[in-house]
């Protein structure tokens, strides 16, 4: 379907500079923040995957929020790293549309993943002896069909109405990859209504789990008010904190890109603002994870001591 509506064979993506002298230094930056994010979410899978007594919901969850992150920064990166030594970054028009595809599936996801994560925050800490009956694992699994389901209708009801537009002759993409708000801007018909799917579609994708968070976080505060012991206040405020920084670096980037104006953001500070929540996020979430959390610490010195002995 891409192919048939297509009224521009390729488009030429801008990249994030057009300073030649800023080119070798980024690309060398982002490899290294590339690589960085797939070891760090490959090895916390793997490290979930090989310890059993990390096979809980919480860690169910965070073991698909790190596979999330290496499919959706691994759908961005390496296209990205191509602008910094290429004279022109060509993309073939359905390659546009696929990545889009994909980068917007992944992304909704996480949104609704770390939502899943409060959820099973919420129940740890305000329902702790009901914890394995409300977190079963078919729960589990259909919290994770629904944060996929999710996923995919997000991406498709955009990308859907993406296809439909008509592109002009100029074909400089003013971004780093293909997304939405970029690819409106070299519309030659009328974008309205992508850009009511837009506010729509990420209104319920960023609000939804927003709202889920916060009612969560809400009542495990009051939980955690109600404590007697300091001791055991500190120890449920830690199992919370990890969560709440990836939360806020994901959903405070991605609110300021995609929910604010055209006019008040202007494409190259857009450019910077989506770096955070393509680049640095899916990096900073298995460090946030594994540095502030004893029982990957633990697994982790355990996986390394068999890998010595052996």
């Amino acid at each position: 379907m891409a192919t048939e509506n297509a009224s521009v064979p390729e488009f030429i993506l801008a990249g994030l500079t057009d300073q030649p002298g800023l080119r070798m230094p980024l690309f060398f930056l982002f490899l290294g923040f590339y690589m960085v994010t797939v070891m760090g979410n490959l090895g916390l899978i793997t490290l979930i995957g090989l310890n059993s007594h990390l096979h809980t919901p919480m860690y169910f969850f965070l073991f698909n929020l790190s596979l999330i992150d290496f499919c959706y920064s691994t759908v961005i990166t390496p296209k990205m790293l191509v602008s910094f030594v290429s004279k022109k970054n060509i993309i073939s028009y359905p390659g546009c549309m696929t990545q889009l595809f994909f980068f917007l599936f992944f992304v909704v996801s996480e949104s609704f993943i770390l939502s899943a994560m409060a959820y099973d925050r919420y129940v740890a800490i305000c329902n702790p002896l009901m914890y394995t009956v409300t977190m079963s694992p078919q729960v589990c699994l259909l919290l994770l069909l629904g944060v996929y389901v999710m996923g995919f209708a997000g991406a498709m009801a955009h990308t859907a109405f993406m296809v439909r537009l008509t592109f002009c002759a100029d074909k400089l993409v003013n971004h780093y990859m293909c997304d939405i708000l970029p690819l409106l801007e070299r519309s030659c018909t009328s974008t309205h209504v992508n850009e009511l799917v837009v506010f729509i579609v990420v209104g319920i994708d960023i609000g939804e789990p927003t709202v889920t968070i916060f009612i969560s976080y809400a009542l495990i505060l009051s939980s955690i008010l109600r404590i007697s012991s300091t001791e055991g206040r500190s120890k449920a405020f830690s199992t919370c904190s990890s969560h709440i920084i990836a939360v806020s670096l994901f959903f405070g980037s991605g609110a300021f890109m995609y929910l604010k104006p055209s006019s008040l953001l202007p494409m190259n500070q857009g450019k910077v603002s989506s770096l955070f929540y393509t680049i640095v996020v899916p990096m900073l979430n298995p460090l946030i994870y594994s540095l502030r959390n004893k029982d990957v610490k633990v697994a982790l010195r355990k996986t390394l001591n068999k890998s010595s002995f052996s």
